[in-house]
């Protein structure tokens, strides 16, 4: 995570406005007078579930954390960067050395020599009969080892290194790519008699690899005669932010979803049955880390668990991190499902699939495809897996550990938005813990609150009369946004279009910093990305590796001026929603007389009162007269229907 996130996580919008001015609710949102020019009616709002700021009165401006520092303090994006890392602890990036950019790359180029050695000794009948024979044993077809790169690790001390030597590259490369390993008489080879699974992250890069230890006596002793063995840790690779086949998976979990397993054999047994939407965590719990590599593919996600593991308290725990992890963005409700929503929008699917017992995925899915398909079809909701493997892990009988079951399921049960089945589920615990369900809602209302901008528990005179969300949250991004600027990065042929585009159309610091540095960067000089400062570097690779779809002819020019449009008519929408808010909150105060003055206003307008544009500008003594906020009301209402008109004109054929 870069630091820009990592200050966005750790920083509420809502707590740093509040530092400058006084909040008040108004529905989800938050307003306040505008800090950046004076009024009397109230046009400042912010959004916590965005974590953004619209001024929609004068200034006609709105960001994020980091646009609201520049703002305040008039200062550029790096010294608001800074400002607000020393708030939040986070250490800053230093600046990124080129020469760190080419040893990174220098350890790709290993990889790639390093796998190429790999396959082509074991498609050596002579060199690796043992890994011939355990191929031949596994079933895996010859096409796999083509498509995978499966290898072989000979059974010596430093072939691999002897063959990148003679490729150039020394025994120091060899140790940072993490494929040797310094001992007391130098380096040596870190698998040797093993099978070698090449592992790639989401762009096809090599990043590091596993090696499974074949049978018979591999040099060495001790660890290295583990069942598996990873590359070392390095500067590019991590195995918890990586998951095994999904730069071959991609485009099916996209369609169908993810089924996460946890070897190579399996995946490869999937995909060779035409499984391809099958990923492997390499044994072990899934991360959050990967669920949000995940996240940009789908919300489906389907965990193959082992059936002695599946009620392991290390299982559990692993399900529970995918299930708070993949709803990072807005806040977790569990259905009975085991679909998680943020308020009444469609976040995850999580299930859990048990295997039959002794059986892994690889052996299922090639002794009986389509039990591997009923078993996918008939995966349980997470909550009903939670359930079950609870109620295994806990003597029934004994009222402590149904106390202690209670204690585990009912957090999750809380957080059930549904009414209804979270009646169902309240019943079915009081029935396992016989208790009666009284007891159960008692203890779900005394529970913190699960969400952010929860309001105090009633009662509490020590609460905060604030309704502010929780100061650890993860940042909040904006899709349109993001595309946007893919189809800036990706086709050349937008530079002009592009140039039109006003930079206040990006809300988020970093897309907005990205849009500008685009803008002033001329493809004469150095690459775009060594263009940019270090911060937004992390940014820049989330963006260029979106998926974008095909673009047929001059689709994309389209495809950008629809993305445009979208978000400034999302921006008119959220000021008519603002207004609307203000305009409610204004009424129950001698309503009827506002609204006369402001009608009186809007008649008197003359062209400037259905053309915004045309409007005179607003005198001071305006500002201090409710009836304006009637006057605006009205104003973002026509703006939203104008353009909804400007947009059917486009797209409609010309009259005849």
């Amino acid at each position: 995570m870069g630091t820009i996130e990592d200050v966005k996580q750790r920083i509420d919008i809502v707590d740093l406005v509040s530092q400058y001015v006084t909040l008040r609710k108004a529905g989800r949102n938050f307003m306040a007078l505008c800090p950046f020019h004076s009024e009397r009616t109230p046009s400042f709002h912010v959004d916590p579930s965005r974590q953004t700021w619209h001024c929609f009165g004068a200034c006609g401006t709105g960001g994020d954390i980091f646009r609201f520092v520049m703002r305040k303090d008039g200062v550029e994006f790096k010294e608001a960067l800074r400002l607000l890392a020393e708030q939040a602890g986070v250490a800053m990036d230093a600046r990124r050395d080129p020469r760190e950019d080419a040893r990174r790359a220098r350890l790709y180029e290993i990889n790639e020599a390093a796998a190429a050695f790999f396959q082509s000794t074991l498609l050596s009948p002579d060199a690796a009969p043992a890994a011939r024979a355990y191929v031949a044993e596994r079933r895996l077809a010859e096409s796999s080892i083509e498509r995978f790169q499966l290898g072989y690790a000979p059974n010596s001390w430093d072939a691999l290194l002897r063959h990148l030597a003679g490729r150039g590259f020394d025994a120091r490369d060899v140790r940072n790519a993490g494929l040797a390993v310094e001992g007391d008489r130098g380096a040596y080879d870190r698998f040797r008699h093993r099978l070698i699974f090449p592992i790639r992250d989401d762009r096809g890069r090599i990043r590091g690899f596993g090696g499974r230890i074949l049978p018979g006596d591999a040099l060495g002793a001790g660890d290295v005669h583990a069942k598996y063995v990873n590359t070392s840790q390095s500067p590019i690779f991590d195995k918890g932010s990586l998951l095994y086949g999904l730069d071959r998976a991609k485009d099916a979990i996209r369609a169908d979803g993810a089924v996460i397993v946890e070897g190579y054999m399996d995946v490869i047994a999937a995909h060779e049955h035409g499984f391809t939407n099958v990923v492997a965590s390499m044994g072990t719990a899934l991360t959050e880390r990967q669920v949000a590599l995940l996240k940009r593919y789908t919300r489906s996600l389907t965990l193959a668990l082992d059936a002695d593991a599946a009620g392991g308290e290390a299982t559990l725990r692993g399900v529970q991190v995918v299930a708070d992890a993949v709803d990072r963005e807005s806040t977790p409700h569990v259905n009975w499902r085991g679909v998680i929503r943020h308020q009444e929008t469609l976040a995850a699917d999580i299930r859990v699939l048990t295997m039959p017992e002794g059986r892994d995925p690889d052996e299922t899915i090639r002794a009986d495809p389509e039990l591997w398909r009923a078993l996918i079809a008939e995966a349980k909701p997470v909550l009903d897996h939670l359930f079950d493997a609870t109620a295994q892990r806990h003597d029934l009988a004994a009222p402590r550990d149904r106390s202690a079951m209670v204690a585990e399921l009912l957090p999750m049960i809380a957080a059930v938005s549904d009414g209804v089945v979270q009646s169902h589920y309240v019943q079915r615990l009081a029935r396992i813990a016989q208790v009666d369900e009284a007891t159960l809602r008692i203890g779900m209302r005394r529970m913190p609150a699960p969400r952010r901008g929860a309001r105090p528990v009633a009662g509490d005179e020590q609460a905060s009369q604030l309704d502010t969300p929780q100061a650890a949250h993860p940042p909040v991004r904006d899709a349109r946004e993001e595309f946007c600027l893919a189809l800036l990065f990706r086709y050349p042929e937008l530079r002009a279009d592009g140039l039109d585009i006003t930079p206040e159309l990006f809300g988020q610091s970093e897309n907005r910093g990205l849009f500008d540095a685009w803008v002033e960067w001329s493809n004469e000089g150095e690459p775009f990305e060594v263009s940019l400062a270090p911060d937004l570097r992390p940014q820049f690779e989330r963006v260029v590796n979106l998926d974008l779809p095909s673009f047929d002819d001059d689709a994309f020019v389209k495809a950008l001026r629809s993305t445009v449009e979208r978000i400034e008519q999302q921006r008119l929408r959220r000021a008519k929603r603002a207004s609307v808010a203000v305009v409610a909150d204004l009424a129950a105060d001698d309503g009827d007389a506002i609204a006369v003055r402001a009608l009186a206003r809007w008649r008197s307008g003359g062209a400037g009162a259905y053309d915004p544009a045309q409007r005179a500008p607003r005198r001071a003594d305006d500002e201090a007269d409710p009836a304006t906020a009637f006057v605006e009301d009205m104003e973002a209402g026509l703006k939203v229907h104008q353009r909804l008109l400007e947009q059917q004109q486009r797209t409609e054929p010309p009259a005849r």
